[in-house]
C-alpha cells in the first residue's frame, strides 16, 4: 500500500507530451478509506494530501516532489472564470492540480517533457478526476510553438530550472539535474514559449531565483513581454529574499506592480500568518 499523508512541498526537489506508449496500468491501485475508486500508485510513490478541495497528489520522493515555489506560484497566477491555460514544465502536475480549485479556468494543460513525470501527473490527474479539465502533454518546451496553436492560452505559468547548466553541481540523477539546471530548456526558451502561445493582453507568471531578477525583465522585454506585477519571497524578515514572482503580459504597457514581501516564517519551522492563511501551511 503506498504511504498517504499530508502535502509535502519540497523546495529542493522540483521536475516539465503526447499519449503515446503509456506504461501498463493493470494491478497498480491505491487502497485506503479514502480511495476513490481506480487510482494507480507505483511501488515506492506516496499520496500527498494538497488540502485544498480533497485534492490529492501521487509524488516519487526519490525525484519528483513540487517544492513550496509551484504552491506559490499556484497562488501568484490570476486565471479569469473561462480561460485556458498552459504550465510549461508541469513535472507531477502540481500547478494544474491546485489551479484547478483555486481558479475558475475553463481547462488547464500540462506540458512535459520527462515521461515519468508526465506519467505520474496524468495518474495524479485521474486520481483526483480532473480529465475534463486537466491534460497532460508530453512534449519539449523548445518545441512548444509546434505543439500548441499559436496564442492559444489566456494564461501562461512556469516554475522552470532556476540554475544554468554551468552553476554548481549538476545532480547525477538526469531527471533532478534536469529539474534544477537549464539543461533541456533555457530562460530565454520558456519566456519565448510563453510569449509565442499566450494571446495578445494574456499573462505569463513564473516564478524564479532574485539574483535572475535583471536577466528575466531583460528576457520578457525581448520577446514582447511587459512586466507588470513582482512580489519577492523572504524565508524570514531579516533574511534576503530567495523567490521571486512575476508577472508579464503580452504587449502590455510599461508600468510595474511591486506587491509588500512574502515572509515565509516568523520563527523556525513557524509559518507567518499569511502562509497559513492563504497557502494551507
Amino acid at each position: 500500500m503506498p504511504e498517504t499523508g499530508k502535502r509535502h512541498p519540497d523546495e529542493g526537489s522540483r521536475d516539465g507530451i503526447m499519449h503515446d506508449h503509456e506504461p501498463d496500468l493493470t494491478g497498480l491501485t491505491c487502497e485506503g478509506e479514502h480511495d476513490r475508486g481506480e487510482t494507480f500508485i507505483k511501488p515506492g510513490e506516496r499520496v500527498d494530501d494538497l488540502e485544498l478541495s480533497d485534492l490529492r497528489i501521487i509524488q516519487d520522493p526519490a525525484r519528483f516532489c513540487f517544492g513550496m515555489d509551484a504552491v506559490l506560484l499556484s497562488g501568484f497566477a490570476v486565471a479569469p472564470e473561462g480561460s485556458d491555460c498552459l504550465d510549461l514544465g508541469c513535472g507531477g502536475g502540481i500547478i494544474p492540480i491546485l489551479m484547478s480549485a483555486k481558479t475558475k479556468a475553463a481547462h488547464l494543460t500540462g506540458l512535459e517533457l520527462q515521461e515519468d513525470a508526465a506519467y505520474m501527473a496524468r495518474r495524479s490527474v485521474r486520481m483526483n478526476g480532473l480529465e475534463d479539465r486537466i491534460d497532460i502533454v508530453r512534449g519539449d518546451i523548445r518545441e512548444a510553438a509546434g505543439i500548441f496553436k499559436a496564442a492559444s492560452f489566456d494564461v501562461v505559468t512556469s516554475n522552470p530550472p532556476y540554475m544554468t547548466a554551468d552553476h554548481g553541481l549538476v545532480n547525477p540523477d538526469p531527471a533532478i539535474a534536469m529539474a534544477r539546471h537549464e539543461i533541456c530548456a533555457t530562460l530565454d526558451d520558456v519566456v519565448s514559449a510563453a510569449a509565442h502561445l499566450v494571446r495578445s493582453g494574456g499573462s505569463f507568471y513564473m516564478v524564479h531565483r532574485p539574483f535572475r531578477l535583471a536577466e528575466i525583465i531583460c528576457t520578457l522585454r525581448t520577446h514582447g513581454m511587459e512586466p507588470k506585477k513582482m512580489r519577492l519571497v523572504y524565508p524570514y524578515v531579516d533574511k534576503e529574499p530567495n523567490m521571486v514572482l512575476i508577472k508579464a503580459v503580452r504587449g502590455g504597457r510599461p508600468r510595474m506592480e511591486v506587491d509588500k514581501p512574502l515572509i515565509v516564517f516568523d520563527a523556525p519551522n513557524v509559518y507567518s500568518e499569511e502562509m497559513v492563511r492563504d497557502y494551507g501551511f
